[in-house]
């Protein structure tokens, strides 16, 4: 059946957005209190782009859910 099978790999894009959110953290935590801080803000951002990208991946998996 389609639906796991897209049920699966929304599951695999969902783990490597986490797992990308939390290497971004580690580098923007390096810049953080520096003369260039301005990266972290940069990283930050991209950090706040990517848990918005993971909220809708869990959005899309409970509405998946409900179809299979």
């Amino acid at each position: 059946m389609a639906a796991s099978s897209d049920h699966a790999e929304l599951s695999t894009l969902r783990s490597v957005l986490e797992e990308t959110t939390e290497r971004l953290v580690t580098v923007a935590d390096r810049y953080r209190d520096t003369e260039d801080s301005a990266i972290a803000g940069d990283v930050d951002a991209a950090e706040r782009g990517l848990i918005a990208a993971r909220r809708a991946v869990d959005r899309a998996l409970r509405n998946l859910a409900k179809v299979g």
